[in-house]
């Protein structure tokens, strides 16, 4: 599924190949079309899936009959999508991110974990060290928050040309037996779950300062999320007018309900405090997404007056 430009894809190409299954090679047209998409899998009689989960969620599961395993990657999944297609077939959730070539965690998803707001990203594959971190570089407790830092084999040498960003971000590991190896510091916000799996909180810079006070973006997101009938939520902070910066939210149904932004803020008032409430709720039937799928938070429509 992934373009050739992102690295996801050559996981796709040759675990395909090395394992002596047919790799299918898709149009975007074809990609981007949910109709024409389930033809072909049906039609080629698919039976191994890679896609982000903004675009999974479009996808119907009880259409596409000859489908055996699918792994979500590249965003949260969230646990009304998980169960979608943990009923329906061998479900992973993974992570990875580019600097750590391609994959670093996965974890097969058949239950719902109470523990855990969206689906774990489970623990670390083989030559993979996950370590979670404060801001000493101390590892945290369990279901404490900290930073997941990746260590191994896969951890890439650096960002080309940018000596300065890779002394930044990949630093001496302080917990590897070998000597001279290095951690890359992901950016990513999470916690140890009580089994050693790992939920994905969002990320440490969606940290956002507004009007004096701290506020997780993540957190608003996943109040949202555990809400009926919303499928996915974002939460943002925009800057429309200068010196006028304002938290929305973003919010799509699952299909089985038709949201109401004012009221879906109503039931948030209860949740969160007054400084982490949304100004306005503004209500999707699709997230604007990149070529790689993820969604494009830069391409978030404005909200409109009756939004506010």
């Amino acid at each position: 599924f992934a373009s050739f430009s992102f690295d996801a894809a050559t996981a796709d190409i040759f675990s395909s190949l090395v394992s002596g299954a047919t790799l299918y090679l898709v149009d975007r047209d074809t990609l981007l079309f949910t109709e024409k998409f389930v033809e072909l899998i049906n039609q080629k009689q698919i039976t191994a899936l890679t896609i982000p989960p903004s675009l999974l969620t479009l996808l119907p599961e009880a259409q596409m009959t000859s489908l055996e395993t699918v792994i979500s990657v590249g965003d949260a999944c969230s646990w009304d999508l998980a169960q979608r297609w943990m009923t329906r077939c061998i479900f992973y959730n993974g992570y990875g991110p580019t600097e750590a070539t391609v994959g670093a965690s996965w974890m097969r998803v058949n239950e719902i974990i109470s523990q855990s707001a969206t689906a774990p990203i489970g623990k670390p594959i083989a030559n993979f060290a996950l370590y979670i971190l404060d801001e000493n570089l101390d590892p945290v407790p369990v279901g404490v928050a900290g930073e997941l830092h990746i260590g191994g084999i896969g951890v890439a040498r650096g960002y080309h040309q940018r000596p300065d960003l890779t002394a930044e971000k990949f630093i001496p590991d302080p917990f590897g037996q070998a000597g001279g190896g290095r951690l890359y510091k992901t950016g990513d916000k999470v916690r140890f779950l009580p089994d050693g799996n790992i939920e994905f909180l969002g990320r440490i810079d969606f940290q956002v300062k507004l009007r004096g006070f701290r506020v997780e973006l993540g957190e608003i997101e996943v109040r949202l999320s555990e809400m009926a009938g919303i499928e996915e939520a974002i939460a943002v902070a925009r800057e429309d007018s200068l010196g006028d910066k304002r938290l929305i939210a973003y919010v799509r149904s699952n299909g089985n309900n038709e949201l109401d932004g004012a009221g879906i803020r109503e039931k948030l008032r209860d949740q969160l405090p007054d400084y982490m409430l949304p100004a306005g709720i503004v209500v999707l039937n699709e997230f604007p997404l990149s070529p790689n799928g993820k969604i494009n938070r830069k391409a978030l429509p404005a909200p409109e007056q009756q939004d506010i």
